[in-house]
């Protein structure tokens, strides 16, 4: 049952977060930011910090347009990071079978920064989590069939673990829905934070 009137809005046009908001109960709505967002960073800004900033951009963006009533606006970004190196989205299968190539038989980092603004009530949380995911080695024929499906299209890492990714998992180490695109635990804590308490049908971490 939520504990105020205000609008709850997610910043994002991913599906996959889309998702994860409605399997946990959430009534919200859907405002995707209007930004480009740069899929790697020099090496001089951690992968935890510019995860943040993406998530904090995207949120202040849906923000800064929304012209309506009190609102809560939830943003995220995800981003994989291996030794010190980030990467985003895949900007072809060219890329994505060079990341893959390098992610895989790793243990890589996937870090998720959320950003939960209340404009109205001078509200501003900032955070991340990460997720260490060891991925098992790619043969290359096993690579060139998964580059094939295009099923690395629009994922951070060129793989998404809730759609045949998790068959080129070993382990995940965390929180399972921030490897997905938004760490449930969390997205809840803050969102009590700032005033939105929604009663959950599971309990996904």
């Amino acid at each position: 049952m939520n504990t105020t009137t205000a609008r709850l809005i997610l910043a994002s046009g991913s599906p996959r977060r889309a998702q994860l908001m409605a399997d946990n109960g959430y009534l919200f709505e859907i405002i995707k930011p209007a930004l480009d967002e740069p899929d790697e960073s020099g090496p001089e800004v951690p992968p935890a910090q510019h995860a943040e900033a993406l998530s904090y951009y995207k949120a202040r963006c849906v923000a800064n347009t929304y012209q309506g009533p009190d609102a809560i606006i939830l943003g995220a970004d995800t981003v994989v990071a291996h030794d010190g190196h980030i990467y985003g989205k895949p900007a072809d299968a060219d890329d994505a079978r060079a990341i893959l190539s390098t992610l895989a038989g790793t243990t890589h980092e996937v870090i998720t920064g959320v950003t939960v603004l209340r404009p109205a009530a001078d509200i501003r949380f900032i955070t991340h989590e990460v997720t260490h995911v060891t991925m098992r080695p790619m043969p290359s024929d096993v690579l060139e069939r998964y580059i094939a499906s295009r099923a690395w299209e629009g994922k951070a890492g060129a793989y998404g673990i809730q759609d045949h990714g998790d068959a080129y998992v070993e382990r995940i180490n965390g929180s399972f829905t921030n490897v997905v695109g938004l760490p449930m635990s969390t997205v809840a804590r803050l969102l009590q934070g700032a005033g939105y308490v929604c009663e959950p049908v599971n309990h996904a971490h």
